[in-house]
């Protein structure tokens, strides 16, 4: 099968150095196993799913699969609220990506104090900081993944920009 080019850019490190360092940094933040990786695959995956990005989306069923992961929770992913697969924590975790991608109903906070409660309770401060932490570091890839449309790769170490 040959790979057609879909990249909007070429790779922004080449221009931006410094992207692969804020990039190590945030891996290294998001590393310190407070929270399960697989946890933060699955809550990447859903940021890529709610803005449909197709780059993150494949990028983090890869990180799933590569873990051991199951084909229905991966695939599951989409429609948490209702599968099985799922713990409590990482239904939390899900829902509290949801809630901070996603618009707040009018009038109301994105992350309700009620969400926040229930996030606390699966997990401790240290991993309630690191869960927020992997929020605005899928965060600040929506933007490169949706703006310069890297090609769409289940591993980091395969060629993402043209």
């Amino acid at each position: 099968m040959t790979k057609t080019s879909i990249s909007r850019m070429p790779n922004p490190a080449e221009f931006v150095p410094e992207l692969n360092d804020i990039s190590a940094a945030l891996f290294r933040a998001t590393g310190n196993r407070s929270v399960p990786r697989a946890t933060m695959s699955l809550v990447h995956l859903r940021a890529g799913q709610i803005v449909g990005n197709t780059y993150l989306t494949i990028l983090n069923t890869g990180f799933l699969r590569k873990a051991g992961q199951s084909e229905e929770r991966i695939t599951a992913v989409s429609s948490w609220q209702d599968a099985p697969y799922f713990s409590d924590a990482e239904r939390a975790a899900l829902a509290l990506v949801e809630a901070t991608l996603q618009p707040a109903p009018h009038g109301k906070e994105r992350v309700s104090d009620e969400l926040y409660a229930e996030v606390a309770k699966h997990y401790d401060e240290k991993a309630l900081a690191t869960l927020t932490i992997a929020i605005g570091q899928i965060s600040f890839f929506i933007a490169l993944a949706v703006i310069g449309k890297p090609q769409p790769v289940s591993s980091l170490a395969d060629a993402q920009w043209d």
